[in-house]
């Protein structure tokens, strides 16, 4: 009797601390989404765009860039919880910064960033706001780059991060693959993802002579994974080598068996 009292006690004092815990809602669910999919026009169009968007894919939604309370229809618009609405023009870089922040240092110390407050080109202009996508080096291309200016320099910048963008591809390909037979390569995924970012980063500080030093830091610890990745495939390759020799065996064991029976029933 004594102990079922004391569990009674305890479940009530768990559930009274579970209403305290904070709600986690998914990103379809937040009363934004609700609200802006039955709207019209401009006011639907940003759901639309997020959805297919790398903010989606990655669980970011309306709430952790524009705040306010994503649980709460009364309240989703409220400053006093923390709804920011929409940034001016030149605040999207510190709005963008809350997560990229390094991506925002280098920005501001870059000539766009420096150029922001006489209408310079920031975060969106370049990479879309609800709609945006995951960054590449397709994202430096002419058509962007002379809304502004010239793509002389932007076309000596794409150039010289180009072989480096195509090391961290076939790594993360191979990283995959490798993945798929069985391999644990959760630390090197890890260590080539924060490879790209940081080499991503770089870019933002639109010097070509800093990117191209830099670039051969980057350079070097791709070489190290590249070496590692070699080392597992090199791996795989002996396996199979012992694999198709183990095979080859047993099929040259079964050839004699079936020589040695024939023989035998000749015999007969």
């Amino acid at each position: 009797m004594r102990w079922s009292i004391a569990i009674r006690r305890v479940l009530s004092v768990v559930g009274f601390a579970l209403l305290f815990l904070p709600v986690q809602v998914s990103a379809e669910e937040t009363v934004c989404i609700q609200c802006h999919s039955g709207q019209e026009g401009r006011l639907k169009a940003p759901v639309e765009q997020w959805r297919n968007s790398v903010h989606a894919a990655n669980g970011i939604s309306c709430n952790d860039c524009h705040g306010g309370d994503p649980t709460d229809f009364t309240m989703a618009m409220s400053p006093d919880r923390g709804f920011v609405g929409v940034p001016e023009y030149d605040e999207v870089p510190e709005f963008c910064g809350h997560c990229h922040l390094g991506v925002k240092e280098d920005y501001l110390g870059s000539a766009h960033g420096k150029a922001l407050e006489s209408g310079g080109p920031q975060c969106v202009l370049c990479h879309g706001s609800h709609g945006i996508q995951l960054a590449s080096i397709k994202l430096i291309n002419k058509e962007s780059c002379t809304r502004c200016h010239g793509y002389e320099r932007a076309i000596k910048v794409k150039q010289a991060i180009s072989s480096t963008e195509a090391t961290l591809t076939s790594l993360e390909e191979s990283v995959a693959s490798l993945h798929r037979l069985g391999f644990d390569m959760k630390r090197m995924k890890e260590n080539l993802f924060a490879q790209r970012n940081a080499f991503r980063q770089i870019f933002h500080t639109v010097e070509l002579d800093k990117i191209k030093r830099q670039k051969v830091k980057f350079d070097k610890e791709l070489a190290v994974i590249q070496g590692q990745v070699n080392t597992y495939e090199a791996e795989i390759s002996q396996r199979k080598l012992v694999g198709g020799g183990v095979a080859l065996l047993l099929l040259l064991g079964g050839g004699i068996a079936l020589l040695i029976r024939r023989s035998y029933h000749k015999e007969e």
